[in-house]
């Protein structure tokens, strides 16, 4: 009789057989970053915004470089969770939290919420929920701001302000949320995956069996 005994991976990438349902510690924890994230977006909604303002006066547009903040709760949920649905899940989470504590946006942010977690979700499902590598989280960061972008075509509205604009503030956003919510996200889920809080989660024992392999 063999013993088959699966594989550690270490290329942050998931088989195709990995169990794809949510458990309950996924619920739980991606709550928890959720709550998180609404704090972090809370803070930033005084100082982002004043930075927003003040790139916005120099050249219409740039504005767009303060947004990825408000994007981080998608990548840094799938990143941690790697199940379909947490990047909507952490982010709407996220902008409920911000809502409920209290800013000037309102229900709003539960829209933008909703249209940067889809943003962020549509990157890993084009990978099929199988590749958690860095480039996959900055695209992921890059389309939860085309999904801002979009939505405040509408809802700002910014459609009637012109095709430079939007181009800049489209080029701005994307770039602020590669940074501030793609490469954050994946250097915080690092982070915390070396504290061993992640050991529940393939993303923490990624980084486990890494950092054993480079000893």
């Amino acid at each position: 009789m063999t013993t088959n005994t699966p594989a550690t991976n270490t290329d942050e990438s998931t088989p195709l057989t990995s169990n794809r349902s949510w458990r309950v510690v996924d619920i739980v924890v991606a709550a928890v970053l959720g709550v998180a994230t609404g704090l972090i977006f809370f803070g930033w909604n005084t100082v982002g915004y004043a930075w927003f303002q003040a790139m916005d006066a120099i050249t219409p547009g740039l504005g767009g470089i303060a947004a990825g903040i408000w994007f981080l709760g998608g990548p840094l949920g799938m990143l941690v969770i790697r199940k379909p649905g947490a990047a909507i899940f952490v982010e709407l989470v996220g902008a409920v939290t911000s809502a409920l504590i209290g800013n000037v946006w309102g229900i709003s942010t539960l829209y933008s919420g909703l249209a940067q977690g889809i943003g962020a979700e549509i990157v890993f499902l084009a990978f099929a929920y199988r590749n958690y590598r860095l480039p996959v989280a900055l695209l992921s960061g890059a389309l939860a701001g085309v999904g801002a972008w979009t939505l405040e075509l509408f809802t700002s509205p910014n459609l009637p302000k012109g095709f430079t604009f939007n181009a800049i503030y489209l080029v701005c956003t994307a770039v602020s949320g590669v940074v501030l919510a793609g490469l954050v996200g994946w250097l915080v889920v690092r982070a915390l995956a070396r504290t061993g809080v992640l050991s529940r989660f393939a993303s923490g024992r990624d980084e486990q069996a890494r950092a054993e392999t480079a000893a």
